[in-house]
């Protein structure tokens, strides 16, 4: 308020100088800019994985951070839905590995949507009509037709799609009443068709531990999914959001001027991850590296001693290491005892007298040449 108005920052102006210039929100659209950067260099079909920071400016709270790691998996240059496949595996596999049994891998398809949009005279608010049925299982029926109502959406349109609301029975059964709404609708039974490869095709190979649900309701990323979405949910009776999701984008590439390029992807949300391993009590404890041999220091004079025999045993393989710091009491050499104690070293020298070494081993002490030494610990 002090600054003259000729020196007063306009925030509006601010705000659009610096909007176009942000951190990375996603791994997807980066990786599109170095496809079509490397285009001559990479051989289609192109597989990579990538993990790294992302930012979204989001109020943190559990399971939603503003700083973030996610695992992307992508593969361009193939139309064919046996990627589709592979990637829900792939999803299997890494959740089966991480003991996270009884996932479920929620799959839909952008044709669908468009049909459904396409039959009920509703088109033009595609994005409107999906966003909306997104919010199913948090507003509830009657909130998901109030704000159809509110976008402009007819009662006669939301009457069409009222089997939506009260979608359920195996896949098969939703292909079927899938097929059966969208029969007047070429993209949509598209649409059914590439889900029911997919379903088929995971129903022959089966899946560890995930299940794969068909979810009409699942809205994510219209912006570039054309084909295939996907979403994962943690078991139940964990209250997390999704900790996986992807689908596939059949021109994400066009934005950086390679046109006809499809690709499909899916994405780890490693946070989201590891606080529903934390919450489940997943985590394995793990073995630090530690010494194989620990040599306590309580005599000056040995230190030169000792550590001579600690380079003979690492040019022997065998990790070794000497306590730093010379014990000048009978408190401090407690203490070192005390560490090995701890760390659970297995074998300790306590000290060495005429070119041998009092060995500690399981409460047992000997006394033992270095060459005895290395054959005991091997």
């Amino acid at each position: 308020d002090n600054l003259e108005t000729s020196e007063k920052i306009d925030l509006n102006k601010f705000t659009n100088q610096i909007s176009e210039k942000a951190l990375r929100y996603d791994l997807t659209v980066p990786f599109a800019r170095y496809v079509v950067q490397h285009q001559n260099d990479i051989t289609f079909p192109f597989k990579r994985y990538q993990i790294q920071p992302v930012w979204r400016a989001d109020k943190p709270q559990k399971g939603r951070f503003r700083e973030f790691y996610q695992c992307d998996a992508d593969v361009v240059g193939s139309k064919s839905l046996v990627q589709e496949v592979e990637f829900i595996q792939l999803y299997d596999t890494v959740f089966t590995n991480l003991s996270l049994a009884g996932t479920t891998i929620k799959m839909n398809n952008r044709k669908i949507l468009s049909g459904i949009a396409e039959v009920i005279g509703a088109s033009d608010k595609l994005i409107d009509f999906t966003v909306a049925l997104d919010k199913l299982d948090k507003i509830g029926k009657d909130g998901v037709v109030k704000e159809m109502l509110s976008k402009g959406i007819t009662e006669e349109a939301i009457e069409k799609v009222q089997p939506l609301f009260d979608f359920t029975g195996s896949n098969l059964d939703k292909l079927a009443s899938l097929e059966s709404m969208l029969s007047t609708s070429e993209e949509g039974l598209q649409g059914v068709n590439d889900l029911r490869f997919v379903i088929n095709t995971i129903e022959e190979l089966g899946l560890k531990t995930s299940t794969l649900e068909i979810d009409v309701t699942l809205a994510r990323g219209l912006n570039y999914y054309t084909g295939a979405i996907f979403e994962v949910a943690a078991p139940e009776g964990v209250k997390m959001g999704s900790i996986g999701g992807g689908g596939r984008y059949d021109d994400l590439t066009g934005i950086f001027g390679l046109k006809d390029v499809s690709g499909v992807g899916i994405s780890f949300g490693l946070d989201r991850i590891y606080l529903v391993l934390e919450e489940l009590g997943l985590f394995k404890s793990v073995d630090l590296p530690k010494p194989k041999v620990l040599f306590l220091n309580f005599n000056e004079a040995e230190t030169l001693l000792k550590m001579k025999a600690i380079k003979i045993l690492r040019d022997n393989s065998i990790k070794s290491e000497l306590y730093p710091d010379v014990a000048t009491s009978n408190k401090q050499q407690k203490k070192q005892f005390k560490y090995a104690t701890n760390r659970e070293i297995e074998f300790v020298v306590t000290e060495v007298v005429d070119g041998k070494f009092t060995v500690k081993n399981n409460g047992e002490q000997s006394v033992l040449t270095l060459q005895d030494l290395i054959e005991a610990v091997k």
